[in-house]
């Protein structure tokens, strides 16, 4: 997770955004984070509910309602009969809402199979269904009681193991109130209204009459009130999103897809400065708030499900674009993130900077609407001068700070960058596209010179090269990105930094055992110093690294190593019900293993949700050029997932499906009119 901030003394010090979530305990703290893994999260931002298995809102750990970042509902427990029900299943029933199914045990039970059972529905916002059903044959009176409590902690706090104590509660309307020093509070009330409210204890007591056959529901509604609360994306996601669907010969591609975008959509949040923008938020439970590269990553990979994700997200960015003049004018600032044992932080506001150009671009070949590229063409514009302020000598990018490394990495975003800009400025008819075209291919020259380390297997890609021009060696995950070219028109992915040779050498050792685990990419080489399979920079395997290796080796052509990447994907995927976290250990899988957690991955996770989008498109090989009134398929010839069909994408602006039969045969079934095969 990208969290972390180094405590390396390169590291110049940042402010975490407002709602971002808690950092780590810093070293020698009492607070230790606590896993989400196992929990049930049911997410629709800015709220989300985790769950244990059993339902039981205890307030140990993360359990607990949340909203805008803030613990709302800290305990909800359930009893009947003065015992608590015994839950004989948890699980979600979509992004945002759990199912909790209980028996409970009476003295008119006629042998050992319990008569009554207790269903709990809760949804993001903490609402709850509870639904009481007999099959005796009598009448009941059962006793309930909730016990309700709320802290109204920071998420950070709750992190930490540091939250205050609970207010004492007060009587409100059908159930109770919690007010916080700042001035927020807590509400729950209920239906039907409660036989015994007991503030002192935060105790609601029902007598409830159950006949036979017959149910009886009580409902509990939770509601904030707070200054800094963050109005909910609502029904608007499903006209930003399409609603697209997978089937095929693996009955994993239609889960994958529908728990990911589900997911993806849950994530969305609102702009404040433009509540009808949205963007993703990185992930739950920890980073909900700015992170502006994965928002556009999680943007780039959904354009299969429309361009207005995209224009949301790049006009949302555009606005927080530091202004000029000065050399720091069009970029968009962004937290450090730690980068793993060998490398100091990095600055994820200049991977954003160098995104919003591809986004847009590629988007422009989805079908992004004109008025939306006019509108964000000149902050596109600001993102390309300020990396022509930015680059040094040969092009090449710096990292901000005392450690001034050049990272690969941050060297192909540049490049492609300067690439679809180029070819983004001569479609929109501005100046400047034949400069970048020549200084990307500089940059080429340069890196394709300085970057490369040759050794005794045939060489590797440096990770980064010091000041001094020390090239360091080690060989991670990130080199994925040198794959990642960018699309250009009538299909075509534009050159990379990389020649021929050398990137049938990445491909090798990508496909490695000592790069894929089996369950997808390491984002540190298993032989490389300080290699650590949970480290999320240095061998954990990054979901969305692994993505982008998949698509940039099929793209390459070599798809023995994108299918092996992409197979592992979707096993681990399976393994963790399709709702993948944002990474897991990079352990070595082996004849009957599972992916192993990790404890603080968000789950779900925006780049993570998007990547099954990503994934599939790149099997179905669908490549847009709206403007040319053109789609090329470039399905993967070995047909890794067997027979597939993609519908609900969006290409145009209409609604698009394609299928890919077994032999890897990829055949348009809808599309917009006008809209012609291309090669």
């Amino acid at each position: 997770m990208d969290l972390t901030v180094s405590s390396r003394p390169t590291a110049p010090p940042f402010r975490r955004p407002p709602g971002a979530g808690p950092a780590p305990p810093a070293p020698g703290s009492t607070g230790e984070l606590p896993t989400a893994h196992d929990a049930l999260v049911c997410v629709a931002l800015p709220s989300f509910a985790v769950s244990a298995r059993h339902g039981q809102l205890t307030g140990q750990g993360l359990e607990g309602v949340y909203h805008a970042g803030r613990r709302v509902l800290s305990r909800c427990h359930l009893r009947v009969a003065g015992r608590d029900p015994v839950t004989v299943q948890g699980r979600l029933l979509s992004a945002g809402r759990a199912r909790f199914l209980a028996v409970v045990r009476t003295p008119d039970d006629p042998g050992p199979d319990p008569g009554v059972t207790v269903e709990r529905l809760r949804d993001a916002d903490g609402s709850e269904r509870i639904t009481f059903r007999s099959s005796l044959g009598r009448t009941l009176r059962l006793p309930v009681e909730i016990s309700l409590g709320s802290d109204l902690a920071d998420l950070a706090a709750v992190a930490s193991g540091r939250t205050p104590p609970e207010p004492r509660a007060t009587v409100y309307d059908s159930g109770l109130r919690w007010s916080a020093p700042d001035g927020g509070h807590a509400t729950v009330t209920a239906d039907p209204p409660p036989k015994d409210t007991l503030a002192s204890t935060g105790l609601l007591r029902w007598e409830l009459e159950l006949r036979p056959g017959a149910a009886r529901t009580i409902a509990i509604d939770v509601r904030v009130l707070a200054a800094r609360s963050a109005r909910p994306a609502g029904r608007t996601h499903g006209r930003t999103l399409s609603e697209a669907r997978a089937e095929g010969d693996d009955p994993r591609v239609e889960r994958l897809l529908r728990t990911g975008l589900d997911d993806l959509r849950a994530l969305l949040v609102r702009d404040p400065a433009r509540p009808t923008d949205l963007h993703a938020a990185a992930g739950v439970p920890w980073r909900c708030g700015a992170a502006p590269a994965e928002a556009l990553w999680a943007a780039r990979m959904a354009l299969p499900l429309g361009t207005r994700l995209a224009a949301g997200t790049l006009r949302a960015l555009a606005r927080t674009m530091l202004p000029g003049p000065g050399p720091a004018a069009g970029r968009i600032p962004g937290p450090l993130r730690d980068t793993g044992p060998h490398l100091p932080p990095s600055c994820t506001g200049t991977e954003a900077t160098l995104a919003f150009p591809v986004v847009l671009a590629e988007a422009r070949r989805w079908g992004l609407p004109e008025q939306d590229l006019a509108e964000l063409l000149p902050a596109a514009e600001r993102c390309l001068h300020w990396l022509r302020a930015a680059a040094g000598e040969g092009g090449l990018l710096r990292e901000p700070g005392p450690a001034g490394l050049q990272r690969a990495e941050t060297q192909a975003h540049a490049h492609r960058a300067a690439v679809l800009g180029a070819d983004l400025l001569e479609a929109c008819g501005r100046p400047g596209a034949d400069h970048w075209r020549d200084w990307a291919r500089a940059l080429r020259e340069v890196f394709r010179e300085r970057f490369w380390v040759d050794d005794h297997t045939g060489g590797r890609p440096a990770a980064a090269r010091t000041p001094a021009g020390r090239p360091l060696p080690y060989l991670g995950g990130g080199a994925a990105h040198l794959l990642d070219t960018g699309l250009l028109g009538s299909g075509r992915f534009a050159e990379g930094l990389l020649d021929t040779v050398r990137t049938e050498q990445l491909a090798r050792l990508l496909g490695s055992p000592a790069m894929d685990t089996g369950w997808g990419l390491r984002s540190l080489g298993a032989r490389e110093p300080a290699h650590n399979p949970f480290g999320h920079r240095s061998g954990a395997v990054r979901v969305h690294e692994t993505a982008v290796a998949v698509a940039g080796l099929a793209a390459a052509g070599y798809e023995r190593e994108a299918t092996s990447l992409l197979c592992g994907l979707f096993d681990a995927a399976e393994a963790f019900g399709h709702r993948l976290p944002e990474m897991y250990a990079g352990d070595q899988r082996t004849t009957g293993s599972a992916p192993v957690p990790h404890p603080a991955a968000c789950r779900p996770a925006a780049v993570a949700s998007a990547a099954g989008i990503h994934l599939l498109t790149t099997v179905a090989g669908v490549r847009p050029d709206v403007p040319a009134h053109t789609v090329a398929l470039h399905p993967m010839r070995g047909a890794p997932l067997g027979e597939v069909r993609l519908a609900g994408l969006c290409v145009a602006g209409a609604p698009f499906a394609v299928r890919v039969s077994r032999l890897g045969l990829g055949m348009v079934e809808e599309a917009a009119t006008g809209l012609q095969l291309g090669v």
